[in-house]
């Protein structure tokens, strides 16, 4: 039987999050980074960043302004 390998974007999706992830989650977003790519930067899925960032107090910017820092 073959190991089953997650794609990146939800390999962390059932585990809890870190302070390291929570840490970056802020550094991304403050940089206008699009919450599909922070999910899969942090393996985790779009929704579930959004979520987090909900509840964490994050803001994540809206899809419509320029992403990556501008």
């Amino acid at each position: 039987m073959r190991s089953m390998v997650l794609p990146q974007s939800v390999s962390n999706a059932e585990k809890p999050w870190t302070e390291k992830e929570l840490a970056r989650l802020g550094e991304f977003a403050a940089s206008n980074i699009p919450p599909c790519v922070i999910g899969i930067r942090l393996g985790r899925p779009q929704a579930a960043v959004q979520q987090k960032a909900a509840q964490a107090g994050i803001t994540l910017q809206p899809a419509q302004r320029p992403p990556y820092g501008r």
